[in-house]
């Protein structure tokens, strides 16, 4: 097979497209020269075929990696892997267009939205760049004979496992600390969205990162994916996806070399509005949180829950307002919602939309697929639903929401808690006291007030219960990728002649 092909996007014309697997700082083709097709979901033709890692090609990037970390990246200095890591966000900055349209090109998302993805990559990778050299150990005196300090070293070899509902942004958080901390990475991209990532592996090279250090390989998360999972010489797995999934890697990981591991896995978030609440900024979030990157979003507001006083209004103009998202192509100009990703995933949607209708629950506004061609589903809000229906219960990963009453304070944490998930939660009013009573005892890894979906790279974001383990950005994602060790001297004449 050839390492690249040339692409077209609407929005800046001809591109280079790489197709090969990247592995210690070359395109490569697959040992058993596999690939597999990438799909449009606008118009379910193919884009092109890439290159399908096996677990023949894990173990290639995998020693790639390791003798990059055991060799001259084990002795680069903070300052310089910080460095690398600005210049990489500095490419980003410059190629924002196309980086934004090939993600929309295997994506969907319109393509405004994924420039805003493109930016954060950016500010993501730049704010680790500044972590690089902070971090830091200490000295712990213990006893005037002894000298002991504590060293933050990195871990290793790291496994990284992407998702495709933000391939770009994920491939940034997960590269960021990783690097910042020293350590050298294998990251599989989702076998639905591998294009963007291999673009961006270009600039990888082009900011001057060693050999091995960074390989990125596109495949399928049953080879591929299990491959990392278990592999005997990757010291630390991070991954991003479901739940199920996330179960099967931490298996994988114990059953190996108990590798260590860190999960960012669903959500079924509660989007909870008090009467006293600004309505119309309420809705406009509300809309935001779960039809925000076609509703494929982990930690999208699929619950609304809102006090009885105000429901039936809120209802009305909730309604109206998700019936003026604009779904269709990416790249036109007013568009808010592209198709879902993949046909797997629309039918796995209207299966769940389907399931709500025979369970009882009203179809307020769509339940349908919009067009003939693509993966396109009308925003779709279900009301009249009970807490046991599997609407509301489990995670759909699409434009899909339900909406109930409440009365009180205390009947919203309870609900808002009734899941096994903890991932986010958003509350909205205009009460002080409200809102820091109800964020605190919401079991969720991040709590909105008034905002929605309005993530940072400073802040630390992942989830409680069934939600994940550890977390991603800001200073806890480093913690991440750092082990511990602790040296204790006993000072005397025999140590220091």
């Amino acid at each position: 097979m050839s390492l690249s092909t040339k692409l077209k996007t609407p929005a800046t014309g001809e591109y280079e497209q790489p197709t090969g697997l990247f592995i210690n700082n070359e395109w490569v083709k697959g040992v058993d020269g596999k690939t597999f097709e990438v799909i449009n979901p606008s118009d379910e033709s193919v884009i092109c075929s890439v290159a399908e890692a096996t677990e023949k090609d894990v173990d290639l990037a995998v020693s790639a990696a390791r003798k990059a970390f055991d060799g001259p990246w084990r002795k680069e200095t903070p300052e310089n892997r910080g460095k690398l890591l600005v210049k990489l966000a500095d490419l980003f900055e410059k190629n924002i267009d196309l980086l934004a349209a090939v993600e929309s090109l295997d994506n969907g998302k319109a393509f405004t939205m994924a420039k805003g993805d493109v930016g954060a990559c950016a500010g993501c990778l730049r704010y680790y760049g500044g972590w690089a050299d902070k971090i830091q150990g200490k000295v712990i005196d213990v006893a005037p004979d002894t000298f002991n300090y504590i060293r933050k070293e990195p871990i290793g070899v790291c496994g990284q496992i992407i998702p495709w509902n933000f391939p770009l942004l994920m491939w940034a958080w997960k590269i960021g600390p990783a690097i910042a901390a020293g350590n050298v990475v294998v990251i599989k991209t989702a076998e639905q969205t591998p294009l963007s990532a291999l673009v961006a592996a270009n600039l990888v090279k082009e900011a001057g990162f060693p050999p091995g250090v960074v390989n990125v390989i596109s495949g399928f998360g049953k080879v591929a994916g299990a491959a990392i999972s278990s592999h005997m010489d990757v010291d630390k797995v991070a991954f991003t996806g479901s739940t199920v999934v996330g179960r099967q890697i931490m298996k994988a990981a114990a059953g190996s070399n108990l590798k260590k591991v860190t999960l960012e896995l669903g959500g079924k978030s509660p989007n909870i509005v008090f009467e006293d609440a600004d309505i119309d900024n309420a809705i406009s979030w509300v809309n935001f949180g779960i039809y925000f990157n076609h509703g494929q979003c982990c930690c999208a507001g699929s619950r609304v829950y809102v006090q009885e006083s105000i429901y039936d209004d809120f209802l009305k103009r909730f309604k109206e307002r998700a019936a003026k998202n604009a779904v269709g192509d990416p790249f036109g100009q007013e568009t808010f919602q592209g198709p879902q990703v993949s046909q797997l995933q629309f039918d796995r949607i209207m299966s769940y939309i389907e399931d709500g209708k025979n369970a009882g629950a009203t179809v307020e506004t769509g339940g349908k697929r919009k067009g003939d061609k693509g993966y396109f589903i009308e925003p779709t809000i279900f009301s009249n639903v009970t807490e046991d229906m599997k609407i509301v219960q489990e995670e759909i990963f699409g434009p899909v929401c339900s909406i109930s009453k409440f009365k009180t304070r205390e009947e919203a944490i309870k609900i808002g808690n009734n899941t096994t998930y903890g991932l986010a939660a958003a509350v909205h009013t205009s009460n002080l006291n409200t809102a820091i009573e109800v964020s605190n005892a919401l079991k969720a890894g991040t709590v909105w007030v008034n905002t929605y979906n309005t993530l940072h790279w400073q802040l630390p974001f992942g989830g409680f219960k069934e939600s994940g383990i550890g977390r991603e950005l800001g200073e806890a994602a480093l913690d991440n990728y750092i082990q511990t060790k602790t040296v204790s001297i006993r000072l005397g004449d025999a140590l220091f002649g």
